[in-house]
């Protein structure tokens, strides 16, 4: 018996849900123009916008539960019944293959389709293997992005460079690395968090609700949580 794609029957084609990401490993496409391309698209297809959302400072590859306005920006196709996801090239949506296709499968689901205004938008087989080759290609840019910055920062510490402010559990004493006592303890917290299985945002959180805060005072950012994690 063949498989039916289940739909959603008051999700209109002519209504678009947009999604805008930004992070600081890859800036070369910054919201503002990631906003214009896809009203320009949207404006060429006839599309109607009814909402926006924007992950900022979030990778390509952070965990699902790590990018709200994502996460937001689907469900909103249900309830804007809203038709199309739309965002400004495939690698706004993700760099890792895994999300690729959490997020096509939640669109699918949703009775919608994403699309994206550098193209290759159709379901005949050559564009469904560019869209397939484009996920592949984003994920080994965001490899190769972490690849550079590391070699980069290697190159430094090796002339001896000061590499600007110390790691998060860090400090500079006469030109060394030292252990901050102070902030590895609340590295040993977020691990802890991050074992127990809670999100970044949800560490974060708890965080703030336990009084720690960032250096410059403030609640520490999904980001940086993710920074400090991979760092430790």
């Amino acid at each position: 018996m063949p498989r039916t794609r289940r739909t959603c029957p008051t999700a209109d084609p002519r209504r678009a849900v947009a999604y805008t990401r930004a992070s600081k490993e890859d800036a070369q496409l910054g919201p503002e123009a990631q906003r214009a391309q896809i009203e320009a698209f949207a404006a060429a297809e006839g599309l109607t916008i009814v909402a926006w959302h924007h992950d900022q400072g979030v990778s390509g590859g952070a965990d699902i539960d790590d990018r709200p306005a994502l996460l937001a920006a689907l469900a909103a196709l249900e309830t804007e019944h809203a038709g199309v996801l739309l965002a400004a090239k495939r690698d706004r949506l993700a760099r890792n293959s895994d999300i690729a296709g959490f997020i096509s499968y939640s669109v699918r689901r949703a009775g919608a389709r994403v699309l994206c205004a550098d193209g290759a938008n159709g379901e005949d087989m050559n564009d469904r293997m560019i869209r397939a080759m484009r996920d592949i290609i984003a994920e080994q840019e965001r490899f190769e992005i972490r690849r550079r910055t590391r070699a980069a920062l290697g190159a430094k510490k090796a002339r001896g460079e000061t590499l600007g402010a110390a790691p998060y559990g860090f400090r500079y004493q006469e030109g060394r690395l030292v252990q901050n006592e102070a902030e590895q303890g609340v590295l040993a917290v977020v691990r802890e968090l991050r074992a127990a299985r809670m999100s970044l945002r949800q560490i974060g959180a708890e965080l703030a609700a336990r009084g720690l805060v960032s250096r410059v005072g403030r609640p520490f950012a999904p980001m940086q949580i993710g920074r400090m994690l991979a760092a430790a």
